[in-house]
């Protein structure tokens, strides 16, 4: 599903289990800024998009960014941003992770058998290293996932020719030899550099622009 500011996957539609969206740019609020700040102005807006995706807005937990390989399993909101992970894993109801992207792959992992899921910020640097499969990883260890059973949509992201390395081919890749199944893993197939009126681009915009969110929760309990 495509809103003017949103955009969902069918692959993790079909898990009425989850709940996910991946924010698009907003048409109002200025970006031509750092990280700091951009991610500042867009707060606000983006625990918004928590609630109504049906999560209270304060369970939405992020990871500080730090271009690595390392994952957080969480089992709760932390009161700051997960410091030195790219990636966050949880199995509880009602948490909703999300981590920025603005040309690196944000690759959402979702297990409809034992309701583990992940949000993974996949760029060059964290593509080499392998943090998909240090994602499906954890979820193994942490959770009893099969990797058979969970399901992966890599989003907007750029590609080639635009940019030189060709990392949503290595993370579908990285989640294929982790066990994904194929028919498993879905690739929106979209550029961030493609349209400028929908996506913010690190690399069009020189670095000064928005970020894109994704987010992903188990179903909260009632």
């Amino acid at each position: 599903m495509i809103d003017p500011l949103w955009m969902t996957f069918p692959l993790l539609e079909a898990l009425p289990e989850f709940r996910h969206r991946f924010t698009l740019r907003h048409p109002t609020i200025p970006v031509d800024a750092e990280r700091a700040e951009v991610v500042a102005r867009l707060w606000d807006w983006h625990h918004e998009q928590a609630a109504e995706m049906g999560f209270d807005q304060q369970a939405l937990c992020i990871a500080e960014q730090v271009h690595g390989a390392e994952v957080a399993v969480v089992d709760h909101v932390p009161s700051q941003p997960i410091p030195a992970v790219d990636g966050i894993v949880t199995a509880t109801p009602g948490l909703v992770i999300g981590i920025y992207v603005a040309d690196c792959g944000a690759l959402y992992l979702a297990d409809p058998v034992t309701g583990a899921c992940g949000i993974v910020h996949s760029g060059k640097k964290g593509s080499e290293l392998g943090i998909a499969a240090v994602a499906i990883r954890k979820m193994q260890e942490h959770f009893g996932s099969d990797p058979r059973d969970i399901r992966a949509q890599l989003g907007p992201c750029i590609r080639t020719p635009v940019y030189e390395v060709d990392f949503a081919s290595q993370i579908r890749a990285s989640c294929l030899e982790s066990g994904i199944l194929q028919e498993h893993f879905a690739d929106c197939g979209i550029c961030t550099s493609s349209d400028l009126q929908r996506y913010y681009s690190y690399r069009i915009e020189k670095g000064r622009t928005g970020r894109l969110l994704a987010l992903i929760g188990r179903t909260p309990e009632r």
